[in-house]
Formats: structure tokens, C-alpha cells, sequence
């Protein structure tokens, strides 16, 4: 179960930081909408987080979290944002999805 709420605490990590890209581009209240989304998201991220550190290792878990962060933001950034999905960005994207799995595996 701790791993389910690690994966969904990254998820939500992917959601404010989208919430902040898309709160830069927008205007007016519409701005603070995203701006109350990245709030709501950040504290659901950040509770997710601590109960799954009272189970994992902080170091794995922290690790994942922000791996799964960090692969979810790339991924909105190419999809939502027309970040440019270069060779080199693809190469370590992989490698950061592969060291994550690899965490998981080598961890109780």
C-alpha cells in the first residue's frame, strides 16, 4: 500500500508543478485558480510523503518521489508546455525511469 501512496505522492508532485507552469501562462483569476491547484497539490504530495516515510527508507522514498516528479514534468513539458523532446533529454529521461525501477527492486 505504501508504495501505491509513494506513486500517487509523485503524481500529485507532476500536478503542482504543472499547475505552476500553467498558472505563468495564464491571466487574471484564471492565474489563481492554478495557483490554489498547486497549493491543494503540493500539500496532498507532501502528506502522501510523510506517511510513506513512516514505512520506506526516506532515502528510497524521497528518491522515487522526486524521480516520478521529475519524469512526469519532463513528460507535461513535452506534452503540455512544447518543450523539445531532443535525443539527449529522451537518452536520460530513460535512465532516470530506469534508476527509479531499479530503487524499487533493490528496496523492502
Amino acid at each position: 500500500m505504501n508504495w501505491i501512496l509513494l506513486i500517487l505522492a509523485g503524481l500529485f508532485e507532476v500536478a503542482f508543478a504543472t499547475c505552476l507552469g500553467k498558472a505563468k501562462e495564464a491571466n487574471g483569476i484564471e492565474s489563481t485558480y492554478w495557483y490554489i491547484g498547486f497549493f491543494v497539490c503540493l500539500t496532498v504530495s507532501m502528506l502522501l510523503l510523510i506517511k510513506v516515510t513512516q514505512q520506506l527508507p526516506i532515502g528510497t522514498a524521497y528518491a522515487i518521489w522526486t524521480g516520478i516528479g521529475a519524469v512526469g514534468t519532463v513528460l507535461m513539458g513535452f506534452f503540455l508546455f512544447n518543450e523539445p523532446a531532443t535525443m539527449w533529454r529522451l537518452f536520460f529521461l530513460t535512465t532516470l525511469i530506469t534508476s527509479i525501477v531499479g530503487l524499487k527492486f533493490v528496496s523492502n
